[in-house]
């Protein structure tokens, strides 16, 4: 069950002014991750705009995360998008090139059934040998994968984990309830991460562990030695980074955060675009009392 461990990060792409891969900056931000107490990292998922990313520099970043990580920590390679033929393609890629596992996400904008969002799952999973972590999140999908739906995936032999940023504690919870052990529930929200935990979750899949990697695995660790009272405090005092990091669209108010650190620049790809002024000075607000 706990093969992806328990802090993961989803790791965002770092962008040049001409909006090409930053590898220096990459390699820095992965090294920064390891330090700080990552067990793995997402690459080329949500938060590293993988829909603007081309099939040639999601490999490259696979490639990349892999030579830097080092077997340090376990690399799992985003391969899903909203074309199966594609994914499977992309996650076969990832497993010759020595991924620790694969992530793949709902099928946006297509909006198919539960039937199609299964065949979509299972026709990818059985390419490969590799674990597979599934990914619901209706917020950026437009459906929304139904306990049975994910229950029914769970019984092919490679699935081993679920994202899940429904962010519908009920449904998690009898998503736990209704899974067989040796699959994983993770939290694809941070500031859902320790109401899940306390449900039966392992983890969490964190965008906010790009900056406070150290905290949250604090907070796990309190939870899970039994210190209730000290991982709610920290959950509560992380709050503002949580929201902050989704004020706007992810991953622009994070690239800015980390701009402010010193981290990276600001930039990201259309058809996202960067802070508005208003939305900086928030964003200042709390960098400056928790960063």
């Amino acid at each position: 069950m706990m093969g992806f461990g328990r802090l993961i990060t989803a790791l965002y792409t770092p962008f040049t002014k001409e909006r090409e891969i930053d590898w220096p900056r990459l390699g820095e931000t992965i090294e920064r991750l390891i330090e700080n107490g990552n067990d793995a990292i997402v690459v080329s998922g949500t938060t590293a705009e993988s829909p603007t990313l081309t099939q040639e520099e999601k490999i490259e970043l696979f490639r990349f995360a892999l030579e830097k990580v080092n077997g340090r920590i376990k690399v799992i390679a985003g391969t899903g998008s909203n074309n199966t033929a594609q994914s499977i393609q992309l996650t076969k890629k990832a497993d010759e090139i020595g991924a620790d596992g694969v992530m793949i996400v709902a099928p946006y904008y297509n909006k198919p059934s539960q039937e199609g969002l299964y065949q979509h799952f299972k026709s990818i999973a059985e390419v490969t040998k590799l674990p597979v972590m599934l990914y619901n999140v209706p917020g950026r999908t437009s459906v929304n994968m139904s306990v049975e739906t994910m229950t029914r995936l769970a019984q092919l032999e490679n699935v081993a984990a679920i994202k899940e940023a429904s962010g519908n504690l009920n449904q998690i919870s009898s998503l736990i309830a209704a899974l067989p052990e040796n699959v994983a529930v993770y939290s694809g929200d941070d500031g859902l991460t320790l109401p899940v935990l306390s449900v039966g979750g392992a983890g969490v899949v964190s965008v906010a562990s790009h900056l406070v990697s150290r905290e949250i695995k604090e907070m796990i660790d309190a939870y899970f030695a039994g210190d209730i009272k000290k991982a709610r405090e920290l959950h509560i005092r992380l709050l503002p980074v949580f929201h902050g990091v989704f004020i706007t669209t992810s991953p622009a108010p994070l690239k800015y955060a980390m701009y402010k650190k010193g981290w990276s620049e600001p930039y990201v790809r259309l058809p996202i675009v960067e802070l508005t002024e208003e939305e900086k000075k928030k964003t200042d607000e709390w960098i400056e009392k928790l960063l």
